[in-house]
């Protein structure tokens, strides 16, 4: 039965692209299933600007699947790429890692400590975890195990039969002119490309050309495993190829009819996979948007194959907004996994589905997670009452399940400030924080923690792992006594009104009322009147009355919200804190 697209009523761009891919596959292979694809390469931490490069294929592949489609959603790993230098920042890992440069990935052992038996797995594994969070279905493909076991023999001698074409191709964009001065600190073209395309698909690697003529083959040497190798001869009929590494010197000659040790160049191997896999849509980085770059010059050697370039989107950087360093073995560079350790799936997936891949963003590691979070659950409050842009009702839809069903969510999702507040004042005392939490709404209290996890565990993440030790929020232990015998007769006055409140107000909203009234009651307001009835000096008043209580409660200016704040202190504290 042909496929037929079925656009959604949604104006986002996910249904759109369905559309096309939709269409597009129904004219290349009518009956098949859809295919989409990502590459990933293990080079180091895969971190979050190379999840946009998964994301944006799954939201389209689960959209397709919404429509009752077969879709496959292939991530390549490129584990058979080389180990192009050391990383910086990386525990247990220093420049004597140097002797593994020109290996493939799964040749290089795994930093020390690591539970993987080489490095390729042991950067798979978080990224494979944090998929499996995120709620994306693929099928994995294996480079290296695609490349050793023969499954491109058939590809390879092909492309050797044919690399007269493929170096034409290549030679139209090849420099033929010294490149001019660059400034300091500034990358060539093609150098930046490499530098962009490693973690991405890539490989930073030659186009396979000697003087003996090119070569879109490179083999790993059978002694010392590098990839410094030279192909000096190449018979198309017996198919036995002759090498010579520069690293260790070995030479040797080889049958490539049956010689599993060795790879494609990266800008003829990628889409040799586009005609092997049938893939409609892939998106790649601007990074491949130059002249010359991977995606442009695939689409001409792709046809040499007998496949066509697929159908996808230049996706914009992914930016990070303030993040700590969390872990010197992480490198520096935030992951998937690091994210989901103080946000839900659901916000981070949202953070990729409400933005057109042209479009950058950053993900929060600051404090701007709060203002993220009070965004996110306003949405989900306009989606519960019907009351949203249909775009923006399909980037929560996409954001909150898949195909498959709905991800696992927290049963009472309560603000992610008001959680990181608690988590901040209690350090993790869970009595503690229930008792607060309890209190927040006392006609419905908690009966367990586990109603707001893991929202909760999320939130106590990021304040230990995010807010510097400066920022964290210490309740006094004694009342300010000088403070308070310095008060003037209003700033008594304040206080006494705040104290005779307690009671009657001890909630979260009993309590914003209060602490926000008892200025307006002081200048002679009802504590009810709306800012359009006060005057602007009430603001001014109101200010001045909140950070007498921060500095007498925790000794700064400012802090958490007061009304939580109050709470997690305790009714008797704040009492002998405020001089009762």
């Amino acid at each position: 039965m042909p496929i037929v697209a079925q656009s959604t009523e949604t104006t986002d761009w996910v249904s759109r692209f369905a559309d096309e891919v939709i269409a597009e596959s129904e004219r290349r292979a009518p009956g098949k299933p859809v295919v989409v694809a990502s590459g990933l390469s293990p080079s180091g931490p895969i971190h979050l600007g190379n999840l946009r490069e998964v994301m944006t294929p799954h939201l389209v592949a689960d959209e397709i699947r919404r429509r009752g489609l077969t879709v496959r959603h292939l991530i390549s790993w490129d584990d058979y790429d080389r180990y192009r230098k050391v990383p910086a920042g990386i525990a247990g890992i220093d420049e004597s890692w140097a002797e593994h440069i020109g290996k493939p990935l799964t040749s290089v052992p795994a930093p020390k400590g690591s539970a993987y038996p080489n490095w390729a797995e042991h950067f798979k594994a978080a990224m494979t975890g944090a998929l499996a969070e995120l709620g994306v279905e693929y099928d994995p493909i294996s480079q290296t195990e695609q490349y050793t076991s023969g499954a491109y023999r058939e590809q390879v001698l092909f492309a050797m039969r044919h690399r007269g074409d493929i170096d034409a191709i290549l030679d139209q964009y090849r420099t033929k002119k010294a490149p001019a001065k660059k400034q300091q600190g500034q990358k060539p073209v093609d150098e930046a490309e490499l530098e962009a395309a490693e973690g991405s698909g890539a490989a930073a690697e030659d186009d396979g050309s000697s003087t003996a003529g090119y070569f879109p083959y490179k083999p790993y040497c059978g002694r010392c495993e590098k990839d410094l190798t030279t192909v000096t001869a190449y018979d198309d009929e017996t198919t036995e190829l002759t090498y010579t590494c520069s690293a260790c010197g070995f030479s040797e000659t080889v049958r490539l009819g049956e010689f599993n040790r060795g790879k494609l160049v990266w800008k003829v191997d990628w889409p040799m996979r586009w005609a092997h896999e049938g893939v409609i849509f892939e998106p790649s980085g601007v990074d491949h948007s130059s002249p010359g770059s991977s995606f442009q010059v695939g689409g001409q050697i792709v046809g040499i194959f007998g496949g066509e370039q697929p159908i996808g989107p230049m996706y914009a950087f992914v930016g990070i907004s303030g993040m700590a360093k969390m872990s010197s073995s992480k490198g520096g560079v935030p992951t998937a996994a690091d994210a989901l350790q103080i946000m839900e799936p659901q916000l981070l997936r949202w953070l990729y589905a409400r933005r057109r891949p042209n479009q950058s963003f950053k993900i929060a590691f600051d404090q701007e997670i709060q203002r993220l979070y009070d965004e996110w659950d306003k949405l989900a409050g306009k989606v519960a009452e019907e009351s949203v842009l249909p775009a923006d009702a399909a980037a929560y839809a996409r954001a909150v399940g898949t195909a498959a069903g709905e991800l696992p969510r927290t049963p009472r999702p309560m603000a992610y400030r008001t959680l990181a507040s608690v988590a901040d004042i209690t350090a993790g005392a869970e009595d503690q924080t229930l008792r607060i939490l309890s209190e927040l709404d006392p006609e419905h209290p908690l009966g367990s923690l586990d109603e707001v996890r893991p929202r909760l565990d999320k939130a106590e993440t990021w304040i230990n792992t995010q807010v510097a030790a400066e920022e964290r929020t210490v309740v006094r232990g004694e009342p300010d006594a000088e403070l308070l015998a310095s008060l003037d007769d209003q700033g008594r006055e304040s206080l006494r009104l705040l104290l005779d409140g307690l009671d009657k107000n001890w909630s979260l909203d009993g309590l914003t009322h209060l602490v926000y009234g008892v200025p307006k009651v002081q200048a002679g307001f009802p504590s009810d009147a709306t800012a359009k009835e006060l005057p602007p000096e009430i603001k001014v008043a109101q200010r001045t009355f909140f950070a007498l209580l921060y500095h007498l409660l925790v000794g700064r200016d400012t802090g958490p919200r007061l009304p939580t704040l109050l709470l997690a202190v305790g009714q008797e504290r704040v009492r002998k804190l405020l001089g009762a």
